[in-house]
């Protein structure tokens, strides 16, 4: 029985130190999301937050590894957001003018797939000025997108959330790889 009651304490030690662990990393989250909308005003905190906190692992990541993560939702976003294009292209009944631009869109975000690829290549080497050119071509693809549909008047793009959503995290991964490469020195 002895030896069992020598493990009573760390027992009750292992938890602390893994709600410890999450706060910290809590913290790192939070401290980074702020920084970013301090330099970038297109960078909305809770959109910031909220994206990084629904990552597995981000609670244990560093900076770095906030970058890593950043980089991972943008293209998983992207990703879902060119398959989402291809389902509303199926559809039928858009009228001539949004067709083309779902279709415009469509190549848009299929380079943006192979753009983030890219960057996320470029990060891990620590090649940021050529992983800061990949992320801008993401957010350019959002925007040129977005614009088709505002191109004429009324016309009704069903990519806005999506665009907007792509063109934030792509901020936020621009802030993000900013902060990592000033601490690199």
């Amino acid at each position: 029985m002895k030896p069992c009651s020598s493990f009573t304490p760390l027992a009750l030690l292992l938890p602390f130190l893994i709600m410890l662990k999450a706060i910290e990393g809590q913290n790192m989250i939070n401290s980074t999301c702020k920084t970013s909308v301090i330099n970038d005003p297109n960078i909305n905190y809770d959109f910031c937050t909220t994206s990084l906190q629904a990552a597995p692992a981000s609670r244990c990541a560093t900076l770095q590894g906030l970058g890593t993560i950043s980089i991972r939702l943008t293209r998983d976003n992207v990703t879902d957001t060119r398959c989402f294009i291809k389902q509303l292209m199926k559809n039928q009944t858009w009228d001539l003018y949004t067709r083309q631009c779902l279709s415009d869109c469509f190549e848009l975000f299929s380079d943006a797939v192979s753009s983030v690829e890219e960057a996320m290549r470029y990060y891990s080497a620590k090649r940021f000025d050529d992983a800061n050119v990949q992320i801008s071509s993401v957010m350019d693809a959002a925007t040129t997108c977005e614009d088709g549909f505002e191109e004429k008047g009324g016309a009704f793009s069903p990519l806005t959330k999506r665009n907007n959503d792509t063109f934030q995290l792509s901020a936020v991964v621009l802030s993000v790889m900013h902060m990592v490469q000033a601490g690199s020195g």
